[in-house]
């Protein structure tokens, strides 16, 4: 069974303003160039994809944008608006979010706390006050707000497991779920369909197609059937540079493409 991407009216035109946007990003690292002059957007309810071989400049372009690593050239837009590159604690504020390659979870706590905890550190911003309220009602709208993504990720049934029980899967879904408490307008996917079986890749897949109701993917993924059953559009990295962009259609059949990444089976 595949996700059914056949009603997708509300994917964005060329036309419209991006809600973010890089121009001629460039990050080195001593003598090595990372990145190199890479231009990328994505638009409102949009998923885009980012592939490429190993050592292409995937996770350097993902630590930028979410502020871990501050590039040598480049700008960054949000709706058009051109911002100072955001730092990794503004990017809440900016309406951004995040999960890792991992699970990155607190193992001692529970899958409550470890989401509320997510939560509890918005209260850092002011941007808290507009999400969930402020005062003494905090604590219960920050509980409210974790159950409501437990709920939509289905795992209600372990709010009270500690977190180093649960199995790796369901650990996946807490990560997700502290990215989501925030409500970003975009997420970063980093790998989400790692180390999961056939089963859960289709979940992930469902997943990603329920949230672009609500805001942008920006998603790196090595599993190709999750690229290419959910993304709008794809942008190809190898040795730092964007070799193409376009549909899953367009970019499997990009000469290029096929000769860097697709056709000899390598995995990112």
């Amino acid at each position: 069974m595949q996700p059914d991407k056949s009603n997708n009216s509300d994917v964005p035109e060329s036309r419209q303003e991006a809600s973010l946007r890089v121009a001629d990003v460039t990050v080195k690292f001593g003598g090595l160039t990372a990145l190199s002059k890479v231009n990328l957007e994505i638009h409102p309810g949009e998923v885009v994809g980012i592939i490429g071989p190993n050592g292409a400049g995937k996770t350097t372009l993902f630590n930028v944008l979410s502020g871990i690593v501050s590039p040598d050239a480049g700008s960054f837009y949000l709706d058009g608006v051109q911002q100072p590159w955001p730092k990794s604690h503004q990017m809440i504020k900016m309406g951004l979010a995040r999960t890792l390659q991992g699970v990155g979870l607190f193992h001692e706590l529970t899958v409550l706390e470890n989401i509320m905890v997510a939560a509890s550190n918005l209260q850092k911003s002011s941007f808290i006050k507009s999400l969930f309220g402020a005062g003494g009602r905090s604590e219960k709208v920050l509980r409210e707000r974790a159950e409501e993504v437990m709920a939509l990720l289905d795992i209600s049934g372990y709010a009270d497991r500690i977190t180093s029980s649960l199995p790796y899967p369901i650990s996946k879904r807490v990560s997700i779920a502290r990215s989501l408490v925030a409500r970003p307008s975009t997420l970063l996917l980093d790998e989400p369909a790692g180390g999961l079986g056939n089963e859960d890749i289709l979940w992930i897949n469902q997943l990603i197609l329920e949230l672009r109701k609500e805001m942008s993917i920006l998603l790196v993924e090595h599993h190709m059937d999750v690229i290419m059953n959910v993304c709008d559009r794809i942008y190809v990295l190898n040795f730092g540079e964007i070799i193409a962009e376009g549909t899953p259609v367009q970019v499997q059949q990009n000469e290029a493409v096929i000769a860097a990444y697709l056709g000899n089976g390598t995995e990112s």
